[in-house]
């Protein structure tokens, strides 16, 4: 992710002390996303990436360990976590927490055809399977009362910056999204943002899931809505055919309730509304940080336009 903590090797040399991973012999910033600090660290056992969590709330970091390292035992391509010499999975810089984790094979891609959205979909399947016997639990962090706030936060900056349309848009979808519920719909953990960033493939095959650090208990057919949004809906131009590939390698896994099918349209609109939502507080509300990137609020609000007129 972007590096709002800059390391040096002398500090980087000193947490590799408290592991069995060797000594450290490269490293470097990682300039993508937006929450976390990452760096690559080449040791004398291999890659690693070590994260620095710049605003996550504390407690909530051995959730995020543990279940990675669940997943990894299920054989679900993800990171798995390293254990300090003391067996711990965290440590502290600078009054931050931060973890080492293993380093996946492949590449992220930026556009997805439907052999990768295929194998994409049936990964998101057998993350959601292999989470099923996961014993601990967390709450959605965006909910609908969190959507409310954030509504309101950003709705005169909106208004301001993007006009009155958009404003008028965040107001009317929220009200539409009042009138819903989910609660019917199978659950379990999720991962919460399966953005193409997150994905790593060797051809047209996954090779890793990364940046766990959304995932949460929720439908699965949200996980399915945010991951269709984030990589199958572009311009609206041939979109049902990658929906339909996803779809399709998520179903070779996991077959779709008709309860889940009928609340997919439904969801993809709120999908698209907390990323619109997040992403203009950001832009809104800027950051400090080097490397740092704030991604465009317009291109979910034109997502959520298109499922508003499906």
């Amino acid at each position: 992710m972007s590096v709002y903590t800059e390391l040096s090797y002398d500090y980087i040399a000193s947490i590799l002390a408290k592991y069995a991973l060797g000594a450290c012999k490269s490293f470097e910033g990682i300039a993508a996303g937006i929450e976390n600090s990452n760096f690559f660290i080449d040791t004398d056992s291999g890659r690693y990436v070590l994260t620095i969590f710049e605003r996550m709330n504390a407690s909530e970091l051995p959730y995020f360990m543990h279940l990675m390292r669940h997943l990894a035992g299920e054989g679900v391509p993800c990171p798995d976590v390293m254990p300090r010499r003391d067996d711990s999975l965290l440590f502290e810089f600078a009054g931050k927490q931060g973890c080492i984790v293993s380093c996946l094979s492949g590449r992220t891609l930026e556009m997805l055809h439907d052999a990768q959205l295929r194998s994409s979909g049936a990964a998101l399947a057998t993350l959601h399977m292999a989470g099923a016997s996961f014993d601990e639990t967390r709450e959605n962090p965006t909910c609908f009362a969190w959507l409310q706030e954030a509504v309101t936060a950003v709705l005169d900056g909106t208004r301001e910056r993007y006009g009155d349309e958009a404003a008028d848009l965040l107001q009317d979808e929220l009200r539409f999204q009042q009138s819903r519920t989910w609660d019917n719909l199978p659950h379990g953990v999720i991962h919460g943002d399966l953005f193409v960033d997150n994905i790593l493939f060797e051809g047209d095959e996954v090779s890793g899931i990364i940046d766990f650090y959304y995932a949460h208990d929720a439908a699965y057919a949200m996980d399915i809505a945010i991951s269709l949004n984030a990589q199958a809906i572009w311009s609206g131009d041939d979109d049902q055919g990658r929906v339909q590939a996803f779809l399709d390698g998520y179903q070779q896994v996991r077959t779709l309730s008709q309860t889940e099918e009928s609340a997919l349209p439904g969801l993809l609109r709120l999908a698209a509304l907390r990323f619109w939502v997040s992403r203009l507080y950001d832009a809104l509300f800027p950051r400090g940080g080097t490397m740092t990137q704030t991604k465009d609020p317009e291109e979910y609000r034109k997502k959520l336009l298109l499922h508003r007129l499906a």
